[in-house]
């Protein structure tokens, strides 16, 4: 039982270390961006973005929310660190929902679903580790 289990764990490993290995890269940013510069992607209803620097291991993200915007309820392999710079946001991470406002943060570790509500039109600055792949599509 114990070298089954062994066994199903070492594929997987190898599995992940393949994925690894083929997964697609994106080279890097600019090591200087003029934000102002950059165009605004709408994502959603009340919801733009703006990707301010990356590389495979690392993105940062601006997010504009206007009052009521919403970030849908999603999870994602990749760990996030989030950053309110002004306005209210309601914020559920794994089922626990805080009131947050400019100047707190928040962390999401990888997996756990996580979702905000604009309560107060306002900025997220999210860092996301490795790269938001499907961000850069």
């Amino acid at each position: 039982m114990v070298q089954t289990f062994l066994g199903m764990v070492r594929t997987i490993l190898i599995q992940l270390n393949n994925m690894e290995n083929t997964k697609k890269t994106f080279g890097s940013s600019k090591k200087f961006i003029n934000g102002n510069a950059l165009e605004w992607e709408t994502v959603g209803e009340g919801v733009k973005r703006k990707i301010m620097g990356y590389d495979d291991k690392i993105m940062l993200v601006k997010v504009h929310f206007d009052e009521g915007g919403i970030g849908q309820m999603h999870e994602h392999y990749h760990s996030q660190v989030t950053y309110v710079e002004s306005g209210a946001f309601e914020v559920t991470i794994d089922g626990k929902t805080e009131l947050l406002k400019g100047g707190d943060s928040f962390y999401i570790p990888p997996h756990d679903m996580h979702g905000a509500i604009c309560k107060e039109s306002g900025v997220l600055i999210d860092v996301f580790s490795p790269i938001r792949e499907d961000f850069m599509e």
